[in-house]
């Protein structure tokens, strides 16, 4: 996930986005995967672990895993690469990196950097993959088009790029027993997010050739896109 950082602005501190959810600090980022796996009933972590296994990442590749969070992700990513691939995570929360760190440390070519990922990034065209895990839909629309172009410049020529996130839906057509939590636990990004035509977009944005795999009946979806020649 992509967190908080705490800014300070006199004696106040503020998120980036203080409407996002996905920008988490303290006990809910120490205890992040636990509060998953808990809330899923331990089906969040089958899933992930089914959509990296979708990504088909070769022994050599280079990924790009924006929002890395806790690096959980990023360890079974790991177990698809060689010595000569190599993962690097970008996250702004301290919390969340110690733990990546943690998790990571037996992996010499694991690596976690501090830095927001809708800034501009210094990597272009280095990537065979990008990964970004439940962190779009948490951003203003304008914000996660800057994310999008960052993965594109940083990705190689035909690099995919995995977006595993909500899928398109109609929140008044969902069954009242998910309407409910969904609205409870998400943020105001999140309603704009499920009404996108997220294929149409990341067309705009330099990708093609899009697959797509659905998961939680169709509510979920892991969306790849090939960046364009």
């Amino acid at each position: 996930m992509y967190n908080l950082l705490n800014c300070k602005e006199g004696s106040k501190m503020c998120a980036y986005y203080p409407e996002s959810k996905v920008e988490i600090s303290g006990f809910i980022a120490r205890y992040y995967d636990m509060s998953m796996d808990v809330i899923s009933l331990g089906s969040y972590f089958s899933m992930i672990r089914k959509a990296i296994q979708l990504m088909h990442i070769s022994p050599s590749d280079r990924i790009l895993d924006l929002g890395a969070g806790t690096g959980r992700n990023a360890c079974l990513m790991m177990k698809y690469l060689s010595t000569n691939g190599e993962l690097i995570g970008i996250d702004i929360s301290k919390e969340m990196i110690a733990q990546f760190k943690k998790r990571c440390a037996s992996l010499a070519n694991a690596k976690i950097v501090n830095q927001r990922i809708d800034k501009s990034l210094a990597y272009e065209d280095e990537f065979n993959k990008a990964f970004i895990s439940f962190v779009l839909h948490g951003f203003p629309q304008e914000v996660r088009r800057s994310i999008i172009r960052n993965a594109c410049k940083a990705l190689k020529k035909h690099g995919e790029f995995f977006i595993l996130d909500y899928n398109e839906f109609s929140l008044k057509e969902m069954p009242l027993y998910l309407k409910i939590p969904f609205k409870f636990i998400e943020c105001p990004y999140a309603f704009d997010f499920i009404e996108k035509d997220w294929q149409k977009i990341l067309a705009e944005e330099g990708f093609n050739r899009f697959e797509k795999h659905l998961f939680f009946g169709g509510y979920i979806r892991l969306l790849k896109g090939v960046k364009k020649s």
